[in-house]
């Protein structure tokens, strides 16, 4: 029973975390208003929450509910998820700077940097090819016979 529901926070956080992603892509342009920003540090706010989150229903059901750890801690592919989870982690710090920045701006023009918007589309391609690896590294593909 645990299990299950760690299963099921761990994916609804998985959910809210890319929903938040998807919106701050959608959102973002070359220049936002002051309205703009404050929007945009309130999702990446969510984001960030919703990272947490993942993070933590994961880390239980690797150390404490579910399978052995060692079914995980030997993949290759569940380490390659870690790693891609923690380099999504960071390239989240840029934008999250910048939002925290420019909440309560008053500005009726914010040049966002090109690099902003390259680290979230980045982050968006990380979350693409991370479900693929669990997906993969559940099957027990990756682990040696």
């Amino acid at each position: 029973m645990l299990y299950s529901v760690m299963r099921l926070l761990h994916f609804l956080a998985i959910f809210a975390l890319a929903g938040a992603l998807i919106i701050e892509n959608m959102a973002i342009k070359p220049v936002i208003n002051d309205e703009d920003a404050r929007n945009l540090a309130r999702v990446d706010a969510a984001y960030g929450i919703s990272a947490v989150l993942v993070f933590v229903f994961g880390l239980a059901l690797w150390l404490w509910v579910g399978m052995p750890s060692e079914f995980y801690t030997q993949n290759p592919l569940f380490q390659a998820k870690l790693a891609l989870f923690v380099l999504v982690a960071l390239l989240s710090i840029y934008p999250t700077v910048f939002f925290v920045g420019h909440r309560r701006s008053e500005a009726s023009a914010i040049a966002v940097p090109r690099l902003l918007r390259l680290c979230l589309k980045l982050e968006l391609a990380g979350l693409v090819i991370i479900p693929v690896l669990a997906y993969l590294m559940a099957r027990g593909i990756g682990l040696n016979t």
